[in-house]
C-alpha cells in the first residue's frame, strides 16, 4: 500500500471497498439457494447497468457471401435504434445446414477501434496488414472465429459499440475535441490515418463515458444490449440450435463475455480470456491499463468482478489467464480464480468451472484456443 494509483487515498478507498464478500456475493452466509440469490443479484446488476432499449431481434440483411478455407462466410448488416448500422459475419462449415451449436465470437479492444470483427474473423479477400500483425501478436496468427467454425460451429462475430462500423466519426464531433488532427479514414485505409484515428478514439473514451453517465446509462449496459441483439440474430438462424450456444473472447472480448455470459441465460458455455481480475486490482494498481468500457458505478458494492460472470452458475464456465499479463497483477488474477471457484463449489457445480494460467503476456494463442475449443465441445457438441 506504500504505492498505489491514488497515493495516500489508497487505504481510504480500499476500506470503502472492503475485504470481505460484497453485499450480493453468493459467498455470503445469508445466501444458500442459488436461484433466489441469482434473482436478487442479477436484478441489482441490471439496474446499475441501465441498459438502453435496443429493440427486438434486428433484421439482418446479407451483403455478400464467400468460401474461405472450408468456411461459408455471410456478410451481414443490421440496424439498431441508434447509431450507424452494425456489420457482422456469420460463419459455418461449408455445406453444413445444421442445426449446429452456435458461438458469439466477441472481438477485442486492443486500442484498435477502427476495426471490429475483422480482428478475429476472415471474410475473403485481402486482409489488412494491421490485422495480420494483430492476429500474429495475440492469436498465433489465426482468425479464431474461422477456426472454431471449422470444428462444426455456427459463429457470429459483430462490431460492437464504438468499434468498426459502429465507431464514432471524427467529422460528427465539435472541432475542439478533434485532437491530434485526426480525421475519418479514407477508403484505401492507409495505416497512418488508421493510427491517427485509433489515437483519437482512445482519447475520446473518457468523453464518451462521461456523456453516457449524463444520459443515465453505462458503457457495459450498451455493449451488453448490443451483444444480446447479436445473440438474437444468431439464435434466429435456421442453421443454429439455440439450445446449444456459447460465447468467448479475449481482452475486451473477455470483458464482454463476463457480462453476456453472466447475464444472458441462453449462453450455455462461456470462455473468458485475458480479462479476469478483481475490483481491488483496478482500484489500487491497474485501472489505468483498462478501457472506460469496464466500469459500472456502484456495482463493486454488490459484486466483485468475477462474480458478474459467476451469476451464470452452474452453467459451464472457463477462464484463461496469462501469467505475464501486464493488464493485471498475478495475485489478484489468482484471487479472482479463488472467488469464482468458491461460488461454483458452494453451488455444487465445481466440475463446471475451469481456470488455467498460461505462460507469457496478454494473448489467446494456439494452445489456449485448443483448450477453449475443447471446453466448448464438451458442453455444446
Amino acid at each position: 500500500m506504500d504505492q498505489n494509483l491514488i497515493g495516500a487515498y489508497g487505504p481510504f478507498a480500499t476500506e470503502i471497498l472492503g475485504e470481505g464478500p460484497a453485499e450480493l456475493s453468493f459467498r455470503n452466509e445469508r445466501f444458500a439457494d442459488v436461484e433466489a440469490w441469482r434473482a436478487e443479484a442479477k436484478a441489482k446488476t441490471l439496474e446499475l447497468l441501465a441498459q438502453p432499449d435496443t429493440g427486438g431481434t434486428p433484421e439482418a440483411k446479407t451483403l455478400g457471401r464467400a468460401i474461405v478455407d472450408g468456411v461459408e462466410v455471410e456478410r451481414l448488416r443490421w440496424r439498431l435504434p441508434y447509431g450507424p448500422p452494425t456489420e457482422a459475419v456469420f460463419l459455418k462449415p461449408e455445406g453444413e445446414r445444421g442445426p449446429l451449436p452456435g458461438i458469439v465470437a466477441l472481438h477485442d479492444h486492443g486500442g484498435l477501434k477502427y476495426f471490429g470483427w475483422r480482428k478475429i474473423a476472415e471474410a475473403g479477400g485481402p486482409v489488412h496488414p494491421m490485422m495480420l500483425r494483430h492476429r500474429e501478436d495475440y492469436y498465433s496468427g489465426k482468425a479464431w472465429a474461422n477456426e472454431i467454425a471449422k470444428r462444426g460451429y455456427a459463429v457470429l462475430c459483430h462490431d460492437t459499440f464504438t468499434f468498426g462500423s459502429r465507431r464514432v466519426m471524427v467529422a460528427d464531433v465539435p472541432p475542439e475535441i478533434r485532437w491530434n488532427e485526426a480525421a475519418d479514414v479514407s477508403e484505401e485505409e492507409p495505416e497512418d490515418e488508421i493510427n491517427a484515428y485509433n489515437a483519437w478514439a482512445g482519447n475520446h473514451e473518457h468523453v464518451m463515458a462521461k456523456s453516457l453517465f449524463c444520459a443515465g446509462t453505462t458503457w457495459p449496459g450498451i455493449y451488453l444490449s448490443e451483444d444480446q441483439r447479436a445473440l438474437d440474430v444468431l439464435c434466429a438462424r435456421e442453421e443454429v440450435d439455440a439450445e446449444r450456444v456459447g460465447c468467448a473472447g479475449l481482452s475486451g472480448g473477455g470483458m464482454r463475455t463476463v457480462f453476456l455470459g453472466g447475464l444472458d441465460e441462453r449462453v450455455k458455455c462461456a470462455v473468458c480470456v485475458g480479462l479476469m481480475t478483481t475490483w481491488r486490482d483496478c482500484l489500487l494498481q491497474k485501472s489505468w491499463t483498462h478501457t472506460w468500457m469496464m466500469y459500472v458505478p456502484l456495482l463493486p458494492k454488490h459484486l466483485d468482478w468475477p462474480e458478474i460472470l459467476g451469476l451464470r452458475v452452474p452453467a459451464a464456465t472457463m477462464v484463461l489467464n496469462d501469467e505475464e499479463d501486464s493488464l493485471f497483477t498475478l495475485p489478484e488474477m489468482r484471487r479472482a480464480d479463488d472467488i469464482l471457484r468458491e461460488v461454483y463449489e458452494k453451488a455444487s457445480a465445481g466440475d463446471r468451472y475451469v481456470c488455467n494460467f498460461h505462460p507469457g503476456p496478454h494473448k489467446f494463442d494456439r494452445a489456449m484456443q485448443a483448450e477453449a475449443f475443447d471446453w466448448l465441445d464438451r458442453w455444446l457438441r
